[in-house]
């Protein structure tokens, strides 16, 4: 099976590219927040090898199909802010799935919209994908609200949903079609 390609996404202010070992700083960050591990492959409280494996994780969704995992990165210094994938389980019935998280240091600064509405925009151009998805514990305010930004609708609330640290979790449902 041939890996997927993965462009690079300009936003104006942030560009989504590739993880690279520079990023290793955001993801050590991100490793200590007390909700990024729970609901991601970020490594809690990642040691220099757990961080490695997790860019190295990244760059093997493509080799498997699996999606894209981008790194959101200021457009004019590189730095990595964030993460924010498509993710292709479901692309044989039209759909994709997007999940963000951004660094603590840099949230409140609108960067998943912008961040989200380039993957989205990219999604929905490939010709197999006609249904964004995406899932949000109701208390996450900033998260929907970002989601409604970029053109999703809210379909409904999914009861017990997703286990997130050992507990299910009550999640609404995004989508953005075309």
């Amino acid at each position: 099976m041939d890996p997927i390609n993965q462009p690079i996404l300009e936003t104006g202010a942030y560009r989504l590219r590739p993880f690279e070992a520079k990023d290793a700083e955001l993801i050590r960050e991100a490793s200590t927040d007390p909700l990024i591990p729970l609901i991601t492959t970020v490594p809690a409280n990642g040691t220099d090898q757990e961080i490695r494996e997790f860019i190295e994780r990244q760059h093997h969704r493509l080799v498997a199909r699996a999606g894209y995992s981008f790194a959101i990165s200021d457009a004019d210094s590189d730095q990595a802010l964030g993460q924010i994938g498509l993710w292709l389980k479901n692309a044989e019935q039209g759909r994709a799935s997007i999940g963000y998280w951004v660094g603590p240091r840099h949230r409140n600064k609108r960067i998943v919209s912008a961040a989200l509405d380039a993957i989205s925009r990219w999604g929905l151009s490939l010709p197999e994908i006609y249904r964004l998805e995406l899932y949000v514990e109701p208390w996450n305010e900033g998260s929907w609200r970002a989601a409604e930004r970029c053109g999703y609708t809210r379909e409904g609330l999914l009861r017990s949903w997703q286990e997130v640290g050992g507990q299910r979790k009550d999640m609404y449902m995004y989508s953005r079609i075309e």
